[in-house]
């Protein structure tokens, strides 16, 4: 299998993606390096699944989002650190109910770049499925390291199954190709696909999606979502700046893989009388107090697989999303 560079089993363990310029502009170079070179070592990708393991575990067992605040960011570290903050409030003795994650079989698929940032793809094996049957899956896991002196850092996490994982184009050292944000030969530039999902998502168009939960079942949901006195609006918004930036690989079918980020957000009025109902993460998050309003922000990572322009593939051309991963970050009472 030519996935990437495979080291022996790992018996540390979290989560998701990919490799591509952080911004829509391209790469960004400090210190004048413009050598291509690999984006982490294999040892270094072993260390950094290690600590961000560590450190996930540490913060899920306290419910301290202190505790693995500067080994997560972009979309994966939003909705980790909103999730920590909320439960941290509601439980402030910790989680009683906690299993230390694990994450081993590890593959990296380490891309080469100039410059920085710079980034490799961990592809592991949970301790949260059941391997072998229906819902065997695997963890992806992009790291992302913004200098010579950051830490790396997790910033995307998709589940999929083993299936779903495409061959990667590896050169002769085994090294990846990363995709360039603004990329004609895709059918949509990873640049563009936050904003083209957002859209979609609001008006139907433009129509590259193929079929799936995570398009139009949830459009047709959304549609559909009825109950007496109350109303539900949604505003759909592109997330593709910093750390929130698509990271994408490409594939030895001719397309790519492609992590990308969105913001959603789902407004609740009723009629007089009646009140949204508020959870506790929701509660734990929100700024004013419920009348008759409930507002909830929320972030999500989506894990799609974007064909060749004009290539033959089983969803006729259109994106697929493999996975996508939402989390609530803020709310607002009116």
């Amino acid at each position: 299998m030519t996935r990437g560079l495979r080291v022996s089993r790992l018996t540390a363990g979290l989560a998701a993606a990919t490799v591509l310029c952080l911004t829509a502009s391209g790469c960004v170079t400090v210190h004048g390096e413009l050598e291509v070179l690999p984006g982490a070592t294999e040892s270094e990708a072993a260390q950094a699944l290690k600590d961000f393991t560590a450190a996930y575990n540490a913060a899920d067992k306290a419910f301290d989002p202190a505790l693995d605040a500067d080994r997560v960011t972009g979309s994966l570290g939003a909705i980790n650190q909103a999730g920590l903050k909320a439960r941290q409030t509601y439980s402030p003795d910790g989680n009683r109910a906690h299993e230390p994650l694990e994450l081993t079989d590890a593959t990296y698929i380490i891309p080469k770049k100039a410059g920085w940032p710079r980034w490799f793809l961990a592809d592991t094996d949970s301790n949260r499925d059941e391997d072998g049957g229906k819902l065997d899956n695997r963890w992806l896991v992009v790291f992302v390291r913004s200098g010579p002196d950051a830490l790396w850092k997790a910033s995307y996490l998709g589940v999929v199954a083993p299936s779903q994982i495409p061959e990667f184009t590896l050169d002769e050292d085994g090294l990846a190709t990363p995709v360039e944000p603004q990329n004609g030969e895709l059918t949509v530039s990873p640049a563009d696909l936050s904003i083209a999902y957002t859209e979609y998502l609001q008006k139907g168009t433009p129509d590259v999606f193929a079929p799936g939960t995570s398009t139009s079942v949830w459009r047709e949901t959304r549609r559909t979502t009825r109950r007496a006195g109350f109303s539900y609006q949604y505003i759909d918004q592109p997330l593709t700046g910093g750390g929130f930036g698509p990271l994408g690989l490409r594939t030895e079918d001719g397309g790519a893989l492609v992590f990308f980020s969105s913001k959603h957000f789902e407004r609740q009025v009723t009629a007089e009388g009646l009140k949204p109902e508020v959870n506790a993460d929701v509660k734990a998050l929100m700024t004013g107090e419920v009348t008759n309003s409930l507002t909830k922000e929320r972030v999500s990572s989506q894990l799609a697989h974007v064909p060749a322009r004009g290539q033959a593939s089983e969803s006729g051309g259109r994106v697929r999303v493999l996975n996508r991963l939402p989390g609530l970050i803020a709310a607002k009472g009116e």
